[in-house]
């Protein structure tokens, strides 16, 4: 048992060029330069660029690194690498020289033509470059190609246009910011510099055993299960969620958290999640940009740590059908440099003036970018899971639990607020029950977007997406809103009466927002319709909100996004859903016509010819049972057969339409139906069909066989 003890604090970190790397490593005056660009936000200054290389490269090679990578996040979906040596041109006698320049930290140059862009770039136009991200520290992993040094950095295109996640988020950081500090600077703050957007995410999976995963076609080529009928049991009886961790998923939680560790990811909380199979891993709360970067490494973990424990790790939204699929929350919250989170209520949040301000100008900002706000959890797998029993609803709705709503009824009926609404002690009747404070108010998980005491928890991201999409709109949508409060208030002869006025006219305003009852709920639907407020149920629906004027004119004046960059954006929408339809299309037809009919064949077969025996032993014997199940079969492999036919006709049509938006359009609507018209028969047939000859496993072989 000695040898399983973890020191965490000695390993934390071991693998990142952080603080104590830095100032280890880097000459005095380089260090602190450094640190100013990092903390302040500062220019970084080129003329470091060579120190920093030197020492990042020393350190790295001292922990066995032999090559360096500029890690990025293209508009794929997933992270990209390209690894280079050390090694530079060997001298006269043949020894070469390890070494790692500032201009190779600084830029990258990969092939730009070979990445999504949605027209920004023609294919011959192959020139990219990656910038480092000084802010996001560098770290090292180790794998079966040794150990590679890598480096968050930023990706654009030969003229200056973002081809990635990053870019987009530190423009908004930087939007977001410098708004903030304006609303700080008319409540008297004049110490703090900066503000920083916090988020911590909580990541949603599930692990099934690989040889199984392996057997699935449908899993490998989609990430979910395309066919499949529900098991004797599901979650019906909650006995998984914060359930005893199974030996098996604790040796790979436990690796896991040592390797994020040794990253610098600080990862929290692990517990088992709703479904069976499902679990979560959440992170402590870190700088936007840390956190999306750290989130990425966390399912890149998952996957590859999976694999050492003979399992694998499913991060599509809905894996199963049926199944309570998985979800990534995203938790934000903004704060100074000097530690003040502008979110704090405080224990009586109706005379802290300044949160009543932040708070009235992030529901107008939801308010009126709630479209946008839906269309940046927009990736196909969430179209699944949305308004299911474990998701928020599609509907944009914010919840603030009944003492800040008291708050703001109070302003809007009354003109003033006299009271707040106290928290109360948790009385359990037990003697030996230590009495307890609670929280102010309840919790609604079906609010998409719920303010949860001094933050706000927006549950709508899609567990396998980045969570920088989310984050982009949060901070440019507060910024516009924090630059039309401060235009205005600094303009004010009385202050304290206009930013009165202010809160209360946009508490007024856009109260149609906030909803605290059950967003499951039909009657919810009809009600959020009569408020005005807009609801998509799918994502492409919702793409046309990126390219909307009131968008464009946002993230243009904020330097966020330009016109070209956005319509980019929602090419790539339109095409990545157009793929992904069509590949689950494409998997249906192979897994169906070449295992799913054969077997069924199979099974008729073997049916027919035990009735046929029967008939031949003992004429006058009752076969209706048989004959029955015989013809239900055959009746339903007709269906089956049908449906076939139609989607591969509906998929054929779908590739001759041009017209990006219009192909995935008609994959929603024509090609999607026809992928449900194959599955039912099929789902009802694995039933019927013996279990020997069913082509893969079932629901409860990979759920409950771990």
């Amino acid at each position: 048992m000695e040898n399983d003890k973890i020191n965490i604090p000695e390993l934390f970190g071991t693998m990142v060029f952080n603080d104590d790397a830095m100032r280890e490593h880097l000459p005095k005056a380089v260090y602190k330069r450094l640190r100013q660009t990092i903390d302040e936000g500062r220019d970084l200054d080129p003329s470091i660029a060579d120190d920093v290389a030197h020492a990042m490269k020393d350190w790295a090679i001292d922990h066995g690194a032999t090559h360096y990578s500029h890690w990025f996040q293209p508009l794929n979906g997933v992270t990209a690498e390209k690894h280079d040596s050390f090694i530079s041109m060997p001298d006269r006698q043949g020894h070469v020289i390890m070494e790692f320049s500032g201009k190779e930290l600084v830029r990258g140059e990969p092939d730009a033509s070979s990445f999504p862009s949605g027209g920004l770039r023609s294919t011959f136009e192959a020139r990219g470059y990656t910038t480092w991200d000084c802010t996001s520290p560098a770290f090292l992993r180790k794998e079966t190609t040794g150990v590679t040094l890598y480096i968050p950095t930023a990706f654009c295109s030969y003229k200056g246009e973002a081809l990635d996640q990053k870019t987009p988020l530190l423009r908004s950081m930087q939007a977001v910011n410098e708004q903030a500090l304006r609303i700080l600077r008319l409540f008297g703050n004049t110490t703090s510099r900066r503000v920083i957007p916090m988020v911590g995410p909580e990541q949603e999976y599930f692990l099934i055993d690989k040889a199984k995963y392996l057997q699935r076609k449908d899993l490998m080529y989609t990430g979910r299960t395309l066919f499949g009928a529900m098991p004797p049991k599901g979650q019906e009886m909650d006995d998984h969620y914060f359930g005893a961790i199974r030996p098996r998923i604790g040796a790979f939680m436990k690796e896991l958290n040592e390797r994020l560790w040794k990253l610098g990811v600080p990862a929290k909380t692990q517990h088992n999640e709703v479904a069976p199979a499902q679990h979560e891993l959440a992170q402590i709360y870190e700088e936007a940009n840390i956190a999306c970067d750290h989130n990425q490494m966390v399912m890149e973990a998952m996957k590859r740590v999976a694999a050492n424990h003979g399992l694998t790790c499913l991060l599509y939204e809905k894996p199963f059908a049926g199944i309570n699929g998985s979800g990534k929350h995203n938790n934000w919250s903004l704060s100074t440099d000097d530690g003040i989170n502008m979110m704090d209520p405080g224990v009586t949040p109706h005379e802290n003036i300044q949160f009543l301000l932040v708070l009235a100008c992030i529901l107008k900002a939801v308010d009126e970018h709630a479209g946008l706000l839906r269309q940046s959890t927009a990736v196909p797998g969430n179209d699944h899971r949305l308004g299911a029993a474990e998701a928020p609803p599609a509907i944009i709705s914010v919840f603030l639990g009944e003492q800040l709503e008291d708050v703001i009824e109070q302003l809007i009926d009354n003109g003033s607020v006299e009271h707040t609404k106290e928290s109360g002690v948790l009385k359990t009747g037990v003697n030996t029950l230590i009495e307890v404070k609670k929280d102010a108010t309840d919790r609604n998980r079906t609010s998409p977007f719920a303010f949860t005491g001094n933050k706000f928890e927006f549950r709508m991201v899609g567990s396998s997406a980045s969570i920088s999409n989310a984050n982009v709109v949060l901070n440019t949508i507060a910024a516009e809103a924090f630059r039309d409060a401060a235009d205005e208030l600094e303009k004010a002869e009385d202050f304290q009466m206009a930013v009165h006025d202010m809160i209360k006219k946009l508490f007024a305003e856009h109260r149609r927002v906030i909803f605290s009852g059950n967003g499951y709920s039909s009657d919810w639907v009809k009600e959020a319709e009569r408020r005005g407020l807009p609801n998509y149920r799918c994502s492409i629906e919702s793409v046309v909100e990126l390219t909307s004027e009131k968008s464009v004119k946002m993230f243009q004046d904020f330097g966020v996004y330009t016109r070209p960059e956005l319509e980019s954006r929602a090419e790539i929408e339109y095409e990545i859903y157009s793929k992904t339809i069509n590949i689950e299309a494409k998997a249906m037809l192979n897994i169906a016509g070449k295992q799913i009919i054969p077997a069924v064949v199979k099974y008729t077969t073997r049916l027919a010819e035990s009735i046929n025996a029967v008939r031949a032993a003992c004429p006058d014997a009752c076969l209706s049972s048989q004959t029955e199940l015989l013809m239900n079969t055959s009746r339903l492999l007709e269906e089956m057969r049908m449906a076939l036919h139609r989607l591969r006709d509906a998929n054929f049509r779908a590739a001759g339409i041009e017209d990006m938006k219009e192909r995935a359009a008609f994959y929603l609507n024509v090609v999607s139906p026809e992928m449900q018209a194959l599955r039912t028969p099929a789902d009802k047939l694995e039933m019927l069909c013996d279990k020997d000859l069913w082509p893969f496993p079932s629901y409860g072989d990979m759920l409950f066989e771990i």
